[in-house]
């Protein structure tokens, strides 16, 4: 697994993605499997992330807002 991440990091940085764009979509869809996995139950997946459900289900700061916010679209 390191070494597709590895892969996929060299990728990115050679095509000039920003890290936050990267770190972004990453979190995305992270949270958006995590929520697939546990059914939709966010208490679920919070638990399954390590966080609390409130911080899933709100914004944090402006890196976690499109991704976090657009939680409701994907179940």
């Amino acid at each position: 697994m390191k070494d597709q991440l590895e892969g996929l990091v060299s990728q990115m940085v050679e095509r000039g993605i920003l890290f936050d764009e990267a770190l972004g979509e990453f979190e995305k869809r992270f949270i958006k499997r995590t929520l697939e996995r546990a059914q939709g139950n966010q208490c679920r997946a919070a638990k399954m992330l390590g966080i609390h459900r409130n911080t899933l289900s709100q914004t944090r700061t402006p890196r976690s807002a499109p991704a976090l916010t657009a939680i409701s679209h994907w179940q």
